[in-house]
C-alpha cells in the first residue's frame, strides 16, 4: 500500500496545519497539503496526507474515511498517480468555450 492518501470533501476553510494535526491521530505524518486554485488561491476541497509507514496510512483510512472532519464528511483513500490529461491547444482558437472554430 502507498503511504500517501487522497483526502476529499474537505471544508474550504480547512488549513494544512489542521489537516496534519487531525491525521496525526492515526500516526506519524510526513506531509499534509491542501490543493488550491492557482488563480484565486482558494482551496479546491481536497488534499493529500503522507505517512511515515503504510500501517499508519491504513489506520488513517479506517479512522477517517466517511467520517466528519472539520465539519464535513470526508473521503480518504490511497492516492493514485495523476493520469495524463489531454493538452489544450490554445493557439488554434480552442478556448474551451464549446463553440465551433
Amino acid at each position: 500500500m502507498n503511504k500517501k492518501l487522497y483526502v476529499g470533501g474537505l471544508s474550504y476553510s480547512t488549513t494544512q496545519d489542521v489537516l496534519k494535526e487531525g491525521f496525526a491521530q492515526a500516526g506519524a505524518v510526513e506531509s499534509a497539503i491542501i490543493i488550491t486554485d492557482k488563480m484565486s488561491g482558494r482551496s479546491k476541497g481536497f488534499g493529500f496526507v503522507e505517512f511515515t509507514t503504510e500501517d499508519d496510512a491504513q489506520k488513517a483510512i479506517e479512522m477517517f474515511n466517511g467520517k466528519d472532519f472539520d465539519g464535513r464528511k470526508i473521503t480518504v483513500s490511497e492516492a493514485r498517480p495523476m493520469e495524463p490529461r489531454p493538452r489544450r491547444n490554445f493557439d488554434r482558437g480552442d478556448r474551451g468555450f464549446g463553440g465551433e472554430e
